[in-house]
C-alpha cells in the first residue's frame, strides 16, 4: 500500500466548487482507498491505495466529475513526494503562511520564470513538479501572474507540512 496526498483544485475557495469534506472522504472510500482522512475544507485528502498514482488520479477525478457535473483537477503525490516538496522549499526561513508550492502535473515549463508578470517582491523557485513562491507582502497583496501555474493548485508550507506528516503516519 502506498500513502498518497490528493489536492483538489478550486474546491471551497471563494464560494466556488462547494464540496463537503465528508463527501470527499466517502467518495475516496467508495473508490477503494483506505485510511482516508481529509484536512481543512480546501480539498486535501490523504489515504492509502494499491493503485499507481495515475490510476488514483483518474479514479478520483472521475468520481468528482460525476458528483460536481464538471471536471475537477486533482494533483496527487506520494507521501515521500510530499515530504520532498517540503524539504526542497527554497525559502525555508520565510514564514510558512507566506510561502506556497503550486502543484503541477509535470515539470514547470522552461519559460516559467521569464513569463512572470507583475512581479514585485515575490521570490520564485522551481521544483520537480512545483513552483515555489514566497510572497513577501503576503499573497493577498500580490499582483503576480504565473502563466505556468494556471492549471495548478497552491498550498502554503504550513499545510504541506501537515499533509506530509499525515501521509507519513499512514
Amino acid at each position: 500500500m502506498t500513502a498518497f496526498v490528493a489536492l483538489l483544485r478550486a474546491v471551497n475557495v471563494g464560494g466556488t466548487g462547494k464540496l463537503p469534506m465528508s463527501e470527499l472522504k466517502a467518495m475516496c472510500e467508495a473508490i477503494g482507498f483506505e485510511a482516508v482522512r481529509t484536512y481543512i475544507a480546501s480539498g486535501n485528502v490523504v489515504f492509502t491505495s494499491r493503485k499507481a498514482e495515475s490510476a488514483v488520479r483518474k479514479a478520483l477525478e472521475g468520481r468528482l466529475e460525476t458528483y460536481a457535473g464538471k471536471a475537477i483537477v486533482v494533483m496527487v503525490r506520494t507521501a515521500a513526494e510530499m515530504q520532498a516538496v517540503l524539504n526542497n522549499n527554497p525559502f525555508p526561513k520565510a514564514p510558512g503562511n507566506r510561502t506556497v508550492a503550486i502543484f503541477l502535473d509535470a515539470k514547470p515549463p522552461a519559460d516559467t520564470l521569464t513569463a512572470l508578470r507583475h512581479r514585485k517582491d515575490e521570490e520564485i523557485g522551481l521544483g520537480a513538479r512545483e513552483i515555489y513562491v514566497h510572497y513577501g507582502d503576503g499573497m493577498g497583496q500580490s499582483k503576480l501572474v504565473i502563466p505556468a501555474a494556471k492549471a495548478g493548485t497552491a498550498r502554503n508550507m504550513n499545510t504541506i507540512a501537515t499533509l506530509a506528516k499525515m501521509a507519513a503516519d499512514l
